[in-house]
């Protein structure tokens, strides 16, 4: 086991007070570095928050509809 999945574990243990239970929460938590990196390439390409405007389109259609 890797650094990463070693460290969410005992964050797990620490926050929860449990320890993963069988092999696929050892596995999701093992892909829980690699989600993570997914997410941080991401950063700062996207650019919903750069358009208020269709944000604010969106919730009134969103009112309008309902």
């Amino acid at each position: 086991m890797g650094a990463f999945e070693t460290s969410v574990e005992a964050t797990i243990a620490r926050w929860h007070g449990v320890e993963p239970p069988n092999a696929p929460a050892k596995r999701l938590a093992s892909e829980l570095a690699g989600t993570i990196e997914a997410f941080e390439a991401l950063r700062g390409t996207m650019v919903f928050e750069d358009e208020p405007s269709s944000f604010e389109a969106a919730l009134q259609a969103t009112k309008e509809g309902a």
